[in-house]
């Protein structure tokens, strides 16, 4: 074919060499444009100076022009006159390899280097203009062209050039924030491909376009210096309540969901009135189903724009630090959809995804998987992740799905699956992916923590790197989830029969640096709240619910609650709605609330009920063993046991005049907690303002104490 019928037919790979400048046999300069359906083109300066006109060398849109030996050389324009219209445009090809010199070659740093950068370009005479540089990589691709409202979304006007690296690169002059655009790609038999969108991309438009806009990161002036500044320290050692929260149904506003602007107002007070110490945003990264709450993403370079534009979600992570509230969102490298504006296929291979179903197709989520086993895949998602620490200022990713990356057999049947060279069913280049992941977040950004959703017994997640472990700094323990839910939805009478369960996660408690999550999944596909878990008639269950939360702020491990939680909702999470707000006008809400301020508040303040939550010197069991009272009691240290923390939990609605427990040092203990109190719309069961130890030796204790304990209740008891 004709260098004509190539840029006719959009499947020119090589534009540069052939328009804008080149050197003729006589050594002038010759400049080449290509224009579909111009009648007529001339070349002028930038002050639309004309310089001369340009020969039509066919119909189709090809011109040429020599450049006069007395008009010095510099940046020109096309004047086009196409279809009864007259124009003028900065030709793109004018300004060829110039535009990319400054590429950062770190891998990780895709996001420095592809998709839309709005920058500056050289050209032949060492002027510049600004404009934005296109490049996406796409090495088995025919062709890819440039398409959008620039160019009337039109595969002929831009093709792209592609290079041996796979990357495919433009700069188009005058071109600024706010112009959306897409990739047309022909794949390696030259057949169309759906358009794309840009896979780097900052911002992405909804549904229908799903288009791509030009960002410039550059733009916001961030406020956060002191937060950035501040010492670093041991998360482990830190106070962590974690608000998790999908941003689309915390609030509504007439039937919408708030935008970031709206959250900063009514979101952060409230987080902060609360004494949460972070929040943990379900993926924020773009997603074209609603439904996926996030976890089906496409964009993963880019905040959701349902939501606002990525200044205004740098808005509310800013203020959130102003405010001392750390920002944790989940990220999703375990998988992505097949929606064919997105990464399936991108250039009319397996790119991104691996090639055999057994490996790259995710049944659980009819999504693809990732292949773990390209270097250019684990940078893709490495500087997806770095993206948001540098970017955006995210405290924390919470890496969502890990266990699926880790097991070639996960949720497959015998025959489904591929074994490992080894004939087993870890994925070694998960794990190496992994492991370089937490490698990067944690030399790049030290300050910053990661987090696995884990749900089985893989060895040192949390353990460094190293050391041969994962490297993540926390784990969610699922165990403690699922075992203490199913105790204590379990009828009061029959608590008795499955007393270890309540006990057992400390037998593991310490394998792993933990997070304790009472998450959005274990409120959605028809499990009810967390409050409709518990038995009993409407005062038992939120007194049930006061008393698990009691036990789990007193528990080893750091806290995680779903939004809800803290006002005992009563109905299942609805992503489409918003929270039931309105039981606050109830007195057992709106005394759950207030309890869990109360505890938020304790935890901050009380070095025994965090310091220690990965350390064993921070806790012994004083009785876990009374299974004919459902009691259990424990004791939360701080270092050098410098503070004491008694908690007892009655998982019955049985109260106790005269019960006695042991203690770890002989003293006064003073109640600062009483779950059963009647700010919390409790019994009032009097518990007194506390207890002197006497000499008897109880529960492996030489000391004791004797409490009146109320009817499903928990309490805190610190030695003065």
């Amino acid at each position: 074919m004709t260098l004509a019928e190539n840029l006719n037919s959009a499947t020119e790979a090589c534009p540069f060499d052939h328009l804008g400048w080149s050197e003729t046999q006589d050594k002038t300069q010759r400049v080449t444009a290509w224009y579909p359906e111009a009648s007529e083109i001339t070349i002028t300066n930038l002050q639309d100076k004309p310089i001369g006109q340009m020969t039509k060398e066919d119909d189709s849109g090809l011109f040429s022009f020599i450049w006069p030996k007395d008009q010095p050389i510099g940046i020109y324009k096309l004047a086009i006159k196409a279809q009864g219209q007259e124009f003028s445009i900065v030709d793109s090809y004018q300004f060829h390899e110039r535009t990319f010199e400054d590429f950062d070659h770190n891998p990780e740093h895709l996001y420095r280097n592809l998709g839309a950068q709005v920058c500056k370009a050289n050209a032949i005479d060492g002027t510049h203009i600004s404009g934005v540089r296109f490049a996406v990589y796409a090495p088995h691709a025919r062709s890819v062209s440039l398409i959008g409202s620039f160019n009337n979304w039109d595969g002929r006007r831009n093709p792209m050039h592609a290079n041996s690296d796979g990357i495919w690169r433009l700069f188009v002059p005058d071109l600024k924030p706010g112009d959306t655009y897409k990739f047309e790609i022909k794949g390696p038999d030259g057949n169309l491909l759906p358009h794309k969108q840009d896979p780097y991309g900052f911002f992405h438009e909804q549904f229908p376009s799903f288009a791509s806009v030009v960002f410039d990161q550059s733009e916001y002036q961030w406020q956060d210096q002191a937060w950035q500044e501040r010492p670093l320290e041991d998360w482990r050692e830190k106070p962590m309540s974690v608000y998790e929260l999908h941003a689309g149904s915390w609030k509504k506003n007439g039937g919408r969901a708030l935008t970031w602007s709206e959250l900063i107002d009514e979101l952060i007070p409230y987080v902060k009135d609360m004494n949460y110490t972070h929040i943990e945003l379900l993926p924020v990264s773009e997603y074209p189903f609603d439904g996926s709450w996030g976890y089906q993403p496409i964009g993963l370079f880019a905040p959701t724009s349902r939501f606002g534009t990525p200044n205004e979600f740098k808005a509310f992570v800013d203020a959130c630090h102003q405010n001392n509230i750390s920002v944790i969102v989940d990220w999703v490298p375990a998988h992505f959809p097949s929606d064919e504006h997105g990464l399936a296929h991108f250039d009319g291979t397996a790119l991104y995804e691996y090639e055999d179903p057994k490996r790259g197709w995710h049944p659980d989520w009819n999504s693809y998987v990732y292949d773990y086993g390209k270097w250019v895949v684990c940078d893709f998602l490495i500087s997806s992740a770095l993206i948001w620490l540098e970017h955006y200022h995210i405290d924390g990713l919470r890496v969502d799905a890990v266990a699926s990356m880790l097991y070639l057999d996960y949720s497959r049947e015998e025959g489904e699956w591929v074994p490992n060279v080894d004939g087993g069913n870890h994925n070694y280049e998960a794990i190496k992916f992994i492991k370089r992941f937490n490698e990067s977040v944690y030399g790049n950004y030290p300050k910053a923590m990661t987090i696995a959703e884990e749900s089985t017994s893989f060895d040192g997640v949390t353990r460094p790197v190293f050391a041969g472990g994962l490297g993540f700094g926390f784990k969610w323990n699922m165990g403690w989830m699922h075992d203490t839910l199913e105790y204590i939805k379990k009828d009061p009478i029959h608590k008795q029969y499955h007393h270890n369960e309540i006990s057992f996660p400390m037998v593991y408690g310490y394998s792993e640096n933990y997070i304790l999550p009472l998450s959005h999944d274990e409120v959605v596909h028809g499990k009810g709240s967390i409050l409709d878990r518990m038995p009993g008639d409407e005062w038992q269950k939120t007194a049930n619910h006061r008393n698990y939360l009691g036990f789990m702020y007193a528990h080893p491990g750091k806290k995680l609650n779903f939004m809800g939680n803290e006002f005992a909702q009563g109905t299942e999470w609805n992503h489409q709605d918003q929270l039931d707000w309105y039981v606050l006008e109830y007195d057992r809400h709106e005394g759950v609330r207030r309890m869990f301020r109360d505890l938020n508040r304790l935890h901050i303040q009380e070095p025994a009920l965090h310091q220690l939550d990965c350390d064993p010197k921070g806790f012994t069991w004083l009785n876990h063993s009374d299974y004919t009272a459902s009691v259990i009691s424990m004791a939360r240290f701080s270092k050098n046991r410098q503070d004491t923390i008694v908690a007892l939990c009655n998982f019955t609605p049985v109260s106790h005049e005269f019960y006695r427990v042991g203690v770890p040092e002989p003293g006064y203990y003073e109640v600062i907690f009483n779950s059963d109190a009647p700010e919390y719309a409790g019994s009032n069961f009097e518990t007194g303002l506390g207890y002197h130890s006497f000499n008897e030796e109880r529960d492996g204790q030489n000391c004791a104490i004797e409490v009146k304990l109320p009817p499903l209740a928990t309490i805190y008891l610190k030695k003065k």
